[in-house]
């Protein structure tokens, strides 16, 4: 009788099976980790006047978005978030930027060698416009990674494991894109191979910031050195006054780079080759082991 009531006693409650299902996770990631955004844009423009809504609120947001992943991780996953880890940080996030800039850096140079990029010129903007963008790219390649590679692909990895975590996390990166200006299914599958590379670059290293580094480096270089579309937002003038004209199956089109078939070899070609090098590292850890 006593041995019943034990049993009986330690049944989870509805709330704990509720708070361990790998969907509520994912959801609850998601909002904790990224309600800061919307809040703080909309508190400051209703706040502050335009031309003093520069560079501040994409920080402070961006501090709330590290805050709030950091939250869920501790409270919902009951675990110390080693992903974020500051000891180490400087160095990979370095080697994240190089990536992401030399991804960049070939992809054009191979176009400009194919007759689809052309530059016109070099452009002098001065240091403060060149700067200026990094606040908002900083905020979404910090928002986006915790919230792909973070939740989405660490929550899945952990219930089904690492290769449908891939698959999953690919798609629905993927899927995110949909509502932008020029998508087509050669940029789809642009999207989900960064997607697998990125997600290999997390397994390899088990820390988030070679993944921000790398998508805050791809999307500054594309737009602020090459002038380029990202992702279909509209192209600004940045450092070089370059121009893609010619086969949309290069150029991208209105989606940018990132709808190009040379865009897809060359990731793909990382993707491979991070996933090849994450499978031959020995006893690699999952991220709810790490410290």
């Amino acid at each position: 009788m006593e041995h019943s009531l034990s049993m009986a006693t330690d049944k989870p409650t509805l709330a704990a099976r509720l708070m361990a299902h790998p969907l509520i996770r994912i959801v609850l990631g998601i909002v904790l980790t990224f309600a800061a955004v919307p809040v703080v844009m909309i508190v400051a423009s209703k706040l502050v006047d335009k031309p003093y809504r520069i560079v501040w609120p994409q920080l402070l947001a961006a501090v709330l978005v590290w805050f709030g992943y950091r939250f869920y991780v501790r409270r919902i996953e009951q675990r110390q978030p080693g992903e974020l880890a500051l000891p180490g940080m400087a160095k990979e996030l370095g080697i994240g930027l190089l990536i992401g800039a030399a991804l960049v850096a070939l992809t054009f140079a191979t176009l400009a060698a194919l007759g689809v990029y052309r530059v016109g010129g070099v452009n002098s903007p001065g240091l403060m416009p060149m700067l200026v963008p990094l606040a908002e790219l900083v905020l979404v390649g910090m928002a986006e990674e915790m919230v792909f590679r973070g939740i989405i692909f660490g929550v899945t990895e952990r219930s089904l494991g690492s290769k449908a975590a891939i698959v999953i996390s690919a798609l629905v990166f993927s899927l995110a894109h949909l509502p932008n200006d020029g998508v087509s299914v050669l940029a789809i599958a642009v999207i989900a191979a960064y997607a697998v590379m990125q997600a290999a670059l997390y397994m390899t290293t088990r820390r988030l910031w070679v993944c921000i580094g790398t998508h805050v480096a791809w999307n500054y270089c594309v737009s602020q050195v090459f002038s380029s579309t990202v992702s279909g937002h509209a192209a600004s003038a940045g450092l070089l006054r370059g121009e893609l004209a010619g086969n949309v199956m290069l150029t991208g089109g209105a989606f940018g780079v990132e709808a190009s078939l040379v865009s897809l070899a060359l990731i793909a070609t990382v993707a491979a080759f991070c996933l090849y090098y994450h499978a031959k590292q020995p006893g690699s850890l999952p991220a709810s082991q790490t410290v």
